[in-house]
């Protein structure tokens, strides 16, 4: 286990590290969850293990930090970050990172350009969302206000996401989870989408099969980003299918 002060107040991030070959892989969970458990055996998979990693855990979640006085905007989850990575002496970095992750990972790549060299999204957030209440993840979440979460719509969160999400969302902050969550169903000006579009490096974008067609998925196309399906999977790719995502993260790695 790694950390690094991240903000004025010395908060820090954690991280879990592979010592291996250059270029390093960096992988970023998503809302709720922590690296070391989503993401330890792809690491570690014949098709991708002996580069160093670093399964990092964003500030307010995981083995991290949790700052109350932090905005936890998509842009902060970016900059501390990238502060992370610099401490750790990483520098065009392959970034593997699922849901939320991958949208702090695009914000990543068009604010701190010299930290990625390669982007592979699984199953990412890439446009605003709306607030749906009675619903799990980031849309159920933002539907309360923050002192109404905090107070108690976070067991109400529990019991609808069930006890594998919660096992590590339990792990959070209360106003990081809330505040992660608001400003992932706002999304960031231009877009996440947008943002991606823009993006010099090689792009891969990772989805469940059973959701096609993904949206947009011609206009990613266009512009550079392969758009790839993975079988037998729901949101959690990583999870559900370890070897079919495995494949496709090592062929998104070498391609």
């Amino acid at each position: 286990m790694r950390s690094a002060a991240v903000t004025a107040a010395g908060d820090r991030v954690r991280w879990v590290e592979l010592p291996g070959r250059d270029p390093v892989r960096v992988y970023v969970h998503g809302l709720g969850a922590t690296s070391p458990a989503y993401f330890a055996a792809t690491a570690v998979h014949p098709l991708l293990a002996g580069h160093r990693s670093l399964l990092v855990d964003l500030l307010g979640h995981g083995h991290s930090d949790r700052p109350t006085s932090f905005a936890y905007t998509l842009e902060d989850h970016a900059d501390t970050l990238a502060a992370a990575l610099r401490a750790a002496d990483v520098a065009g970095a392959e970034l593997v990172a699922h849901s939320m992750g991958g949208s702090v990972a695009v914000v990543l790549a068009a604010r701190h350009p010299d930290l990625v060299s390669r982007l592979v999204l699984v199953d990412a957030n890439l446009d605003p969302l709306p607030r749906l209440p009675g619903t799990a993840g980031s849309s159920g979440i933002a539907a309360y206000t923050e002192e109404e979460f905090v107070t108690g719509g976070w067991r109400e969160v529990r019991d609808r996401v069930g006890a594998h999400w919660w096992s590590t969302m339990r792990l959070a902050g209360l106003e990081a989870l809330h505040r992660s969550a608001t400003h992932l169903v706002r999304g960031t000006v231009p877009t996440m989408r947008e943002l991606l579009l823009a993006l010099p490096v090689p792009r891969t974008y990772l989805f469940p099969e059973a959701d096609a067609p993904f949206p947009g998925a011609r206009e990613l196309a266009a512009a550079g980003v392969t758009v790839a399906a993975v079988p037998d999977c729901g949101h959690n790719v990583m999870l559900d299918n370890p070897e079919a995502f495995a494949r496709a993260v090592a062929e998104a790695l070498t391609g």
